[in-house]
């Protein structure tokens, strides 16, 4: 039994509450309450007093004593060691505390990573109890605190931060109630260690021989199931590990070797089977690359094909929604043309026959008149009347100062006809010098004029222009019907077609050879006829015209156009 100042008797295992009234006191804490497990040594050797710390203390300069140079120095190490566990580790940082500072609440935390904490969460609360403060709390190293760190370092204990397990650890036998990471199993104790109970283990002189292996949670495997003895040998008959005293019992004159030598054996076959699959993972590696190359590549041809299918099949949608809209143009264009062909041809059928009405009126009156003087006097004046209606007639003559040098004109300039002979034309500004046209001298302004004209060939143009019709070079605005400046009427390739500024309309009507037109310059009317037993309206321009126009024609090579001669009784 050992006598301690300050309190009762205290026998090994015995705990006290010991209260010390001042630092003089054995050189012990100052003003702390704390329970101790005191633990006696041998005789002669003093007694090891373990300190759990629950808050902070003011430790004197002489708090830890110096242990005696024995076994007991380590075990006593590893006992402070465990119960400071908790109290010396950072939260934040599960290592032992560095810089150690006290906030208001009384926990501990390392300085940096507290200031980084509250640093990076803008807030001020510890982080175990989770106590908020309103203001940030001023930040100050605990001097006793880091000093009893710093004695506990110098003793050569392990930091306990570090003897933490984690998931998957083996748990030391011997720290009872803490988690602590197995360093060694011995497979004579069946037992594993930490590192601090493994120096103790490992100094015992009764241990020196015990077998160590590294950590193994599983130590029942590693004895004989029948004689719960270590499996010290291999049995290559039975092909099984055996203990010692299968080696004189069951096993008795087998083939055995040491456990090492089989494992030197199978690990020189595990090396050529692990040789073997090194091979097929790398050659299966090398076809997996490949593989992936080759679909690669096919995600990228596929990729390009859809592309190049969407862009083609949007470039068709295209041209069949451009086609679909030319197409109703034209349509409509074409029942433009018609419902104006047929509006012209109504307007000059209703004019005809309110015209013929009123020559039958006056007539029918004459004929049923007894006055024989007043019959022939009125007669006369109709039929002067009625032969005005070829005023409309005007003769047309070819400008020879305008005709394309292979035109030859004839019969008192009425006919134009292409030669392959080149007539002696002198140089003129009014000549064509490419397109084999002619235009006629008359200026037709302001008034309604009727003319026609035989054709013979196969492609002829039937027309009228402005003055300002282009006559030098290839241009389309020197050609009759491809600008704004002419309009005109062109069969070609056994078919009708008017034109005008390039914009061609065809026509489907059969072939004469003769062609009337007729222009009302004040009403902005052109019109093309079919002349043969009847009159059949090809096509009506109408527009409006702002300057003289002029008769012209174009002839392709032996070609002609003769212009008809026409007296009221034609008619």
């Amino acid at each position: 039994m050992t006598e301690w100042m300050g309190g009762g008797a205290i026998g090994p295992g015995n705990a006290c509450d010991v209260a010390f009234q001042s630092s003089a006191d054995l050189k012990t804490p100052t003003g702390l309450r704390c329970g101790l497990s005191l633990v006696t040594g041998g005789p002669g050797e003093a007694p090891i007093v373990p300190v759990q710390l629950n808050s902070a203390v003011h430790w004197s300069d002489e708090v830890l004593m110096t242990p005696p140079p024995n076994k007991y120095r380590t075990m006593a190490g590893a006992k402070v060691c465990g119960l400071l566990q908790d109290e010396l580790t950072c939260l934040l940082c599960l290592g032992t505390l560095t810089d150690p500072v006290s906030i208001p609440c009384g926990h501990s935390f390392c300085l940096k990573c507290l200031m980084d904490c509250w640093d990076e969460s803008q807030g001020s609360s510890c982080l175990q109890c989770k106590e908020n403060f309103t203001t940030r709390p001023a930040l100050r190293k605990n001097i006793v605190l880091n000093e009893i760190i710093t004695k506990l370092t110098k003793m050569g204990l392990t930091s306990p931060s570090h003897n933490y397990d984690g998931p998957g650890d083996v748990e030391c036998d011997f720290c009872n109630g803490k988690k602590v990471r197995v360093v060694k199993s011995c497979l004579t104790c069946m037992a594993s260690f930490c590192e601090t109970q493994m120096q103790i283990h490992y100094e015992g002189a009764a241990w020196k021989g015990n077998k160590l292996i590294d950590p193994d949670g599983n130590l029942q495997e590693k004895l004989c199931a029948k004689h719960q003895k270590s499996l010290e040998i291999f049995c290559k008959t039975d092909d099984s590990c055996i203990c010692m005293m299968c080696v004189v019992t069951e096993h008795s004159g087998h083939e055995m070797v040491e456990l090492e030598t089989e494992r030197e054996e199978k690990q020189k076959q595990l090396g050529v089977t692990l040789s073997e699959i090194t091979w097929r993972i790398e050659k299966r590696e090398k076809k997996l690359k490949e593989t992936e190359m080759v679909m690669e590549k096919m995600k990228v041809s596929m990729q390009r094909e859809i592309e190049e299918n969407e862009k083609s099949f949007r470039d068709l949608m295209h041209c069949i929604e451009e086609a679909q809209k030319k197409l109703v143009e034209r349509i409509r264009e074409q029942e433009k043309r018609e419902k104006e062909k047929g509006e012209g041809v109504m307007e000059q059928l209703g004019n005809e026959i309110e015209e013929l009405n009123k020559r039958d009126a006056k007539l029918k009156n004459l004929s049923d008149t007894k006055d024989h003087i007043h019959f022939l006097q009125v007669r006369e004046t109709l039929h002067n009347k009625f032969q005005k209606t070829g005023v409309y007639f005007c003769p047309l003559t070819l400008d020879i100062n305008t005709a394309y040098r292979d035109l030859h004109l004839s019969e008192g300039y009425k006919l134009v006809r292409h030669e392959r002979t080149e007539a002696e034309y002198p140089d003129h500004p009014d000549r064509f010098d490419y397109w084999e046209q002619v235009l006629c001298r008359e200026a037709l302004t302001g008034t309604r004029c009727y003319w026609e004209v035989e054709c013979d060939g196969d492609f002829m143009k039937i027309g009228v222009a402005y003055k300002g019709l282009g006559r030098k070079g290839q241009g389309v605005e020197c050609s009759l019907g491809e600008n704004d400046k002419s309009w005109c009427l062109q069969w070609f390739d056994f078919n009708y077609s008017v034109c005008h500024n390039n914009k061609h309309t065809d026509i489907s009507t059969p072939y004469s050879d003769r062609v009337g037109v007729y222009l009302d310059w004040p009403a902005g009317s052109l019109s093309f006829y079919s002349v043969s037993h009847r009159m059949t309206l090809l096509h009506r321009f109408n527009t409006t015209f702002t300057e003289p126009l002029y008769a012209g024609f174009g002839v392709d090579y032996t070609c002609s156009v003769a212009i008809c001669h026409l007296t009221p009784s034609d008619h």
